[in-house]
This record gives structure tokens, sequence and C-alpha cells, in this order.
């Protein structure tokens, strides 16, 4: 019998050779390597919208204790450096152990402000952050033992649950750019002028006329060329504040415990370990929102190992001055709006929060963008995060009349803590914590009334469940 002529099929099961272009053809778009001509200004656009919300939870905190300028800058330094260990963590992963591997950012959380300033009113000054401090670490242990349970739980999160959360993540939002448009701090003389009204305006259009009439990648760094022209239209004016420039040191790396020893008080321990379950809440819901965005639905294991990345930042940080650490919901808001999904573009700017960190002066440069550009920018941002959560919930059965009735009354008890501040005002320290988050009621909300409809006394779940990556 005559040998097979080279390069002949030579049976059934056999396969033809993959070709480089088909290779690079099948990468996920979340893998994809991006030329640096793209990737830098995607990450430059990702560190524009996260700068504010990192630098937001050490200034606040650094003032209510009485930190001066140095102290305070020795806070943000530190909150820059952990936000960019752990983004990277959580982008690039070690093993099967810690990272969910997609294009998520990972930062001190303005969700932990409150409980952590009623442990500074509780405590001498000079004592405030020790006590704060010691809470914190043990909320990062409390999260690492408690986090592989969420992931596990995938199954009560179906497209209605996780819809109504998304939508919610981006509707509760809303206030802090509406804040941020009308100057930021609402103790200064110009809080809510036309002045900071206009720019924010101006910025919000500039950002609509480039989706309008750009083209290819200008078209995806909108955002990012909107900050700018934003940033460049308001020094005529005098509204971008170079003092931060030129106070910022040079280099500053942070000292282990700067602060003082961790001090273990149970009262600031429990309040934060509550504080840390609605972080893994919003956490997850973050996870879940990006594997819809990316078309890479994150599965038990992928939050599992998201939120120990969680858990080890906040558990560490401490260490050089970090505060409790979850998802940063506006960068999902950027990866939805530009559609750039590779986790390498985060992992960049994960890499630039950490020479922000170590050069503070570098970090000084992004704060130049004043309040009402980041606002404008906001705006669309966290917009486009409810229509996420929008798209998610028109995959959800919603012409089954228990459904609307689930996502009714779940998007009721998530806008409350917006609609009505103090409408919690007389229920217990730790339920205020629980459902003063608009994200965390509606996430509970759902969750108990999909149980309730299609789970318990069921023999089968009607609700659509998430589908696999």
């Amino acid at each position: 019998m005559a040998l097979p002529a080279q390069g002949a099929v030579e049976g059934p099961c056999s396969t033809p050779p993959v070709h480089t272009e088909d290779a690079v053809t099948s990468v996920h778009p979340v893998d994809e390597k991006l030329h640096p001509s793209r990737l830098v200004p995607a990450a430059l656009q990702h560190i524009a919208a996260m700068y504010a919300g990192v630098v937001t939870p050490p200034l606040i905190i650094g003032q209510a204790c009485g930190l001066d300028i140095a102290g305070r800058t020795r806070l943000i330094a530190a909150s820059l450096l952990i936000a960019g260990v752990a983004t990277i963590l959580q982008t690039i992963g070690v093993k099967q152990l810690v990272g969910n591997r997609l294009p998520f950012v990972n930062a001190a959380s303005s969700a932990g402000i409150a409980p952590i300033l009623a442990i500074a009113e509780n405590n001498a000054k000079g004592h405030q952050l020790p006590a704060i401090y010691g809470a914190v670490m043990v909320a990062g242990a409390f999260c690492l033992a408690v986090g592989p349970f969420f992931g596990r739980l995938l199954k009560f999160f179906p497209p209605l649950v996780t819809g109504v959360v998304i939508t919610l993540i981006g509707v509760t939002l809303m206030p802090v750019p509406v804040g941020w448009a009308q100057g930021g701090d609402r103790t200064a003389a110009g809080f809510g002028s036309m002045k900071n009204l206009a720019l924010a305006a101006f910025t919000l259009v500039v950002i609509l006329l480039i989706q309008r009439f750009g083209k290819g990648f200008v078209k995806q760094v909108a955002l990012l060329f909107g900050l700018l022209i934003g940033t460049l239209a308001a020094l005529p004016f005098g509204m971008a504040d170079f003092r931060g420039l030129a106070s910022a040191p040079v280099a500053a790396l942070p000292t282990p415990f700067a602060f003082g020893a961790p001090v273990l008080q149970p009262a600031a321990i429990l309040s934060l370990c509550i504080v840390m379950l609605v972080l893994m809440t919003e956490s997850s819901a973050g996870m879940l929102a990006l594997g819809e965005i990316c078309d890479r639905r994150a599965d038990a294991r992928t939050i599992t190992r998201g939120l120990r990345t969680d858990g080890l930042a906040t558990l560490l940080g401490p260490v050089f001055g970090g505060f409790p650490t979850s998802a940063f919901a506006q960068n999902v808001g950027v990866v939805s709006l530009t559609r750039v999904r590779s986790r390498y573009v985060v992992a960049v700017a994960g890499s630039a929060l950490l020479l922000l960190g170590a050069f503070p002066v570098l970090g000084a440069v992004v704060s130049l963008v004043p309040m009402p550009v980041l606002g404008g920018a906001g705006i669309v941002l966290f917009g486009s995060i409810a229509v996420s959560g929008i798209r998610t919930l028109s995959e959800a059965g919603l012409d089954d009349s228990s459904n609307i009735i689930l996502v009714a009354v779940a998007l009721g008890a998530g806008i409350i803590p917006l609609a009505a501040p103090t409408f919690y005002h007389q229920f217990p320290a730790w339920a205020q914590t629980v459902l003063g988050s608009g994200i965390s009621a509606g996430a509970i909300v759902a969750v108990m009334l999909n149980l309730f409809f299609h789970h318990l006394g069921t023999r089968s779940s009607t609700a659509p469940a998430l589908k696999s990556s």
C-alpha cells in the first residue's frame, strides 16, 4: 500500500494545523495584550476614573483623626500602593489561589468611611487609627474565612438577581458624580455654583460629541479626552488646584505601623465585620457585572479567588496604612463604556497606582483634574453601569409576574436609602450599616425573594440560571 502523500489528511480524526492568525483571533478579549499605543491611554482612563475615589477615604479619615498634611499624604500614598498591589493580584492572579483574572480594580472603599469615623469618635486623639486598623485587619481575616462560601452560592444569583444589583450599583452611586459636579467640597463657598456646573456640563458634552463623531480608538477613550479637555478648559478660570502638586514630596514609601500598632476593640471589630459583608456583596456584584460585560461570566471559583484578594488586601493593608478594600464600580463603568476588556490594561493601571503611591508628586499631577470635570465624566460612568444591569434584566424573564414583583420590590428597597437617608435611623446600628447601603439592601431583598419564588417548595427553579463561561 502506498504511503500517503506529504501534507495529505491521514484520517477522519486528523485536525488541520493551527495557523498563527487563527491563534491570535481566538484570544478572548479579556486576555488580549494590546499594543502600547492602545494600552497606555486605556490604562490612563482607568486611573483618571478611580483616582478621586482612591484618595477620598484617606483624606476624610485623616482629617477626622486630626492628621497634618504630611500624615494625610502618608495615608494617601498607602491607599494608592495597596490599591495597586490588589489590582495587579486581581488581574494577573497567582495560580488558583488569588485573583479573578478580570479587568477588576480593587481599592479602599468609601462604604467603610462612616463606621470608621464612628470608631474615631469613640477613641481619644492618637489612639484612633490603631483602633481602626485593628478592626480592619480582623475584618480582612473574616473575609478570608467567609469568602469561599460566597462563590458556592452563585446558584442563588441568576440574572434576575444580578441585574437588580448591577442596576442599583449605578443608580445608588449617582449622587457621587453629582456632588463632584457641584465642586466636591460641600463646605466650600463655591459649592453648587454655576461655574462648577457649567464645567461639568462642558465635560459631559465633550464626551458625548466624541462618542458621536469619534472613530475607532478615539471613540473608545472618549472619557480620557473629556477629562483632558475639561481640565484645560478649567485652567483660565483658576479652577485647577496646584497646591497639592507644590506640597507633595517627590518620594515617600510608607513605613509599617507608622500610626501605631493595631488595637483590638470588640465593638469596632463587629462594626467593620458587618461592613466587610457589605463590601463582599458589592465586590461579588462587581465581578458578576464584569463577567456579563466581558462575556466571561464569573463562576464560583472566580468569585472565591476575587474575594480572597479582597481579604488579603484588607488584612495586610493596615500594616502600611490601608483601609477595607473592595471593587471599584466606576471602573466597571469604564469597561462597559469603552468595551476595552483586556485585563492587562487594568494591570498596567495597577502598576501606575504603585508608582503614584511611591512618588506622591506623580499622584498630585493626576489630582489636578478639577472635581466638576470628574463629575461630568462620572455621570456617564455610573449611568453606563445601570444600563448594564438593565441589559442583564432583559434576559431575566420579566414576562413572568413573580419576576416583575421581585425586581420591583428589590429596586424599591435599594432606592430607599437614596430617597430617604434617615429612613433606618431608628434601627439598631448593625441594621443601619447593612440596610443603609442601597446595594446591599437591594441584593439581600432580591436574593430572599428569589428563594421565596423560585426555590422554596419548588422542584426546579423557573428563574434563568447563570450561564457557564
